[in-house]
C-alpha cells in the first residue's frame, strides 16, 4: 500500500548564527560549544524519540503535538512548502 501525508500546517524556522538564541528558547533546547565560533555551534532539543541535534541550517519544527524536532534541509525542501498567512 501507499500513503501520503495529510495536508497539515506546521510551524518551522530555519537555524542560523544570527538566530541561535531565540530558537534556542523557542524550542527549549539547549546550545552546545559556546566557546566555538557560531557556525559550529549546535542545539540540543529533547524529541520524542529522545535527544536530536539540529546544526546551522537546518529546520527546527514544531509538530502537531507541539513537540520540536530538527529537519535536515533537504528533506525539509521535499516535505514542505510555504502556506499563506491566514
Amino acid at each position: 500500500m501507499k500513503f501520503k501525508k495529510k495536508p497539515v500546517v506546521i510551524e518551522a524556522q530555519q537555524l542560523t548564527v544570527f538566530n541561535l538564541e531565540e530558537l534556542e528558547q523557542w524550542c527549549k533546547g539547549s546550545i552546545k560549544g559556546l566557546r566555538l565560533p557560531a557556525n559550529q555551534r549546535v542545539i540540543d532539543i529533547q524529541t520524542l524519540e529522545g535527544e536530536m541535534r539540529a546544526q546551522i541550517g537546518d529546520w527546527i519544527i514544531k509538530g502537531v503535538k507541539g513537540e520540536f524536532y530538527p529537519c535536515k534541509p533537504e528533506i525539509f525542501a521535499m516535505t514542505y512548502e510555504p502556506v499563506e498567512a491566514a
